[in-house]
């Protein structure tokens, strides 16, 4: 049975990913902040017949609950199948350029690029081991530099300084490590789930939680023929489901 982690699962799309994965047959550690959060969650999985699953606290943005969870994991298994950085925060609203304080930017990078550098770091010797081993990486089409400056784009004037630039670093290093992994088995990539109506964006997104979650999950699923060190986004180009960085 193939195993994956992801991380920010307790609700929303790490939680819909985490179903997705399931009824694929994988097993599921499911990482969460909160670990009664997470606790609450798989049993909600557990309720719909999904029994592969256990709560793994896992703070990001917390080196020391990054350590305990590889711990954690590591006592459990030998081999991780799959990655999903789904955690990150927004920074909250408005994120204006010249208003945002570096300490703003410094939270929202901790959780968002820091978070994910670490936990990559912490399980890719897991990762390694399996002979088909997967990383997604949950970006953003609103931190594509290609799409943010262009006119005609329909999400042109929704630009926030804090949340885009995070994501924007978060795609530059996917793109490094699907560079470093390329002659590897690894399949790297960032997926934007799309403009998702969850608590992230108080419920204003238009897709659902479902479709993102198919979406993260595709990824995680593809084949050894799949796209490596690309950016995902099928809610804007569906036909292709790759965007411009």
């Amino acid at each position: 049975m193939k195993k994956a982690l992801i991380t920010g699962a307790n609700k929303s799309i790490g939680l819909e990913t985490a179903r997705q994965l399931l009824r694929a047959g994988y097993y599921v550690y499911l990482g969460s902040r909160d670990l009664q959060k997470g606790r609450h969650a798989v049993a909600q999985l557990h309720a719909e017949g999904l029994s592969q699953v256990e709560p793994i606290q896992l703070d990001v943005a917390d080196s020391a609950s990054i350590h305990a969870a590889r711990q954690a994991i590591g006592q459990k298994t030998d081999v991780l199948d799959a990655l999903v950085n789904n955690a990150g925060i927004t920074g909250g609203m408005p994120q204006a350029a010249l208003e945002a304080g570096a300490a703003a930017f410094q939270e929202v990078f901790a959780t968002n690029v820091f978070g994910v550098v670490q936990v990559t770091q912490a399980f890719i010797d897991l990762l390694r081991k399996s002979p088909q081993p997967r990383i997604v990486n949950v970006g953003s089409s609103g931190a594509s530099l290609t799409l943010n400056s262009d006119p005609t784009w329909k999400y042109y004037n929704h630009k926030g300084a804090l949340y885009a630039s995070s994501k924007a670093a978060l795609h530059m290093y996917t793109i490094v490590l699907a560079y470093e992994l390329r002659e590897t088995p690894f399949r790297v990539n960032v997926v934007d789930p799309g403009f998702t109506a969850t608590d992230f964006n108080n419920h204003r997104g238009t897709g659902t939680v479902a479709e993102a979650g198919t979406r993260i999950a595709k990824y995680v699923l593809v084949g050894d023929d799949g796209p490596t060190g690309r950016f995902i986004s099928e809610e804007n180009t569906p036909v292709t489901g790759e965007i411009p960085w």
